[in-house]
């Protein structure tokens, strides 16, 4: 048995819960259910992120204290969460004390990487961040994420000497000691490795109030970096306790657009700290809405509970992780999410489950007893690679599969064999016809069960519902079809 430690990037609580978020949630979850179906101990990291000005400034704006403000947007995404069927067995809060305490102990062990210097530089507030020149003129002045004005800001802040770690940040992606997933992403982490200068991890406490105090230094509050970052480890117990266990992690889940900080920033801290680099960072991209990035401003934002109440939890968690493709940007739109229930899940599945079901209790079969999941080393090595909307995919491919071998083995032309033979009092011919009726069936309802092994990580509900009705004591179609077509 191994021990696999699995993260996911903690949001910004200063809003609700988007479609992004639920994307690395699920990917986590569903490699986390397959680890687990392979007998090893996993620990998977879930948290949010709670200091910094937009989450201060908002508060005031409502009249609200910032730890009250904090706490019930935590609670959100908490509620999502659970909402999505994911359970992380680790789940961290930026402004718990014990996470600040252990901060100020990273920052001490990083000192040595750590100096004090004034800065004047271009500054995004909804990004919290500076940016360089180059940054600055790519973008003609403007923030392309939140379309507002960067602004020049002059600071004394503590800088963190990337520096140097740039040789071996750079050694271990392209000797991928630290997996970059897509790989095509780790050309792109690299040129930007290039002109990364140090960052600031401070900021003055007359711009930046909520935050963990620098240790000596009651002026400064730690910036975004090394109180966020660090979630990772202190979740873990760093730097308390012994983390070996489970660091490195096995697979970091983020959004491509933080994966820079990951292999980058990240990477620097934990070299500074002596510890190894996580051995697989994974980005996702966006979920496109009628093939444009989802913003306010458009007004095209899907709301992810909206589109959970629509057909529920299972459908939810099928098209997001078979219909957005596990690396590249996809697009969501409500036709396509119907489509996706009634064809595919309503269809395919549901009616599948519904009519073996229906053939198997005809014939008073009872259920595959000790059963065993074939090992598939298709699914397996898709699994492994981390592309989950391809294993699902192949998954699916054998749901059809067992759909045209119904139709092609016909069943209940057998059935009709068999009542011909019993009618005429034809005993073997009975006989050889059960015979042949009931090995059909098994053959197909274990068959049904191998695919629901593979279901198991992506759609769990689903999968423990056909593992009950086929390995009942009497197979039994469910009271209401697992998935009721929408019409």
């Amino acid at each position: 048995m191994s021990k696999v430690y699995l993260t996911t990037a903690i949001p910004y609580v200063n809003g609700a819960p988007h479609i992004g978020h639920a994307l690395d949630y699920l990917l986590a979850d569903t490699y986390a259910r397959y680890q687990k179906s392979l007998g090893n101990e996993v620990r998977f990291q879930a948290g949010t992120d709670e200091h910094g000005n937009k989450i201060y400034k908002k508060a005031e704006e409502l009249g609200q204290p910032v730890e009250s403000y904090v706490a019930e947007n935590t609670q959100k995404f908490r509620d999502f969460i659970k909402a999505l069927g994911v359970d992380p067995t680790d789940f961290i809060h930026t402004t718990d004390e014990t996470h600040m305490r252990r901060c100020q102990e990273i920052w001490k062990k990083m000192a040595d990487h750590i100096y004090l210097d004034s800065y004047e530089g271009w500054y995004c507030d909804g990004c919290e961040r500076f940016v360089t020149q180059k940054e600055y003129d790519d973008n003609n002045g403007v923030c392309p994420d939140h379309n507002k004005p960067y602004t020049k800001l002059r600071e004394e802040n503590y800088y963190f000497r990337v520096s140097d770690f740039k040789d071996q940040i750079r050694q271990a992606i392209t000797d991928k000691a630290m997996l970059i997933l897509p790989e095509f992403r780790a050309k792109e982490m690299l040129a930007l490795l290039e002109d990364t200068p140090d960052v600031s991890v401070s900021r003055p406490v007359s711009q930046l109030q909520w935050g963990v105090p620098v240790p000596g230094d009651d002026s400064q509050v730690m910036y975004v970096w090394v109180d966020a970052l660090s979630n990772y480890i202190t979740v873990l117990g760093y730097p308390d306790q012994d983390i070996s266990d489970f660091w490195p992690a096995s697979v970091q889940f983020v959004g491509k657009d933080i994966l820079r900080f990951h292999t980058i920033i990240w990477p620097a801290m934990l070299l500074a700290l002596g510890l190894p680099l996580p051995k697989t960072i994974h980005s996702h991209g966006h979920v496109l809405s009628d093939g444009q990035k989802m913003s306010k401003s458009i007004g095209n934002v899907v709301d992810p509970m909206e589109v959970l109440d629509r057909f529920g939890l299972p459908a939810f968690r099928y098209f997001f992780l078979r219909h957005i493709d596990t690396f590249a940007d996809s697009d969501f739109t409500w036709e396509k999410y119907e489509s996706a229930y009634n064809n595919e899940l309503a269809n395919d599945l549901g009616n599948l489950v519904q009519r073996l079901a229906n053939l198997c209790k005809k014939q008073k079969m009872s259920g595959i007893k000790n059963f065993q999941p074939e090992q598939d080393n298709e699914y397996r090595a898709l699994m492994d690679s981390l592309y989950f909307s391809r294993a699902l995919d192949y998954a699916w491919e054998k749901v059809q599969a067992i759909n045209k071998e119904i139709d092609d083995s016909k069943p209940w032309e057998l059935a009709k064999v068999l009542r011909e033979a019993a009618a005429a009092g034809d005993e073997a011919g009975s006989v050889a016809a059960t015979k042949k009726l009931e090995s059909t069936l098994e053959s197909l309802a274990t068959k049904l069960l191998n695919v629901s092994y593979l279901l198991e990580p992506f759609l769990p509900e689903t999968a423990t519902k056909i593992t009950e009705i086929f390995t009942a004591a009497e197979i039994a179609p469910p009271a209401t079809p697992l998935f009721p077509k929408n019409i």
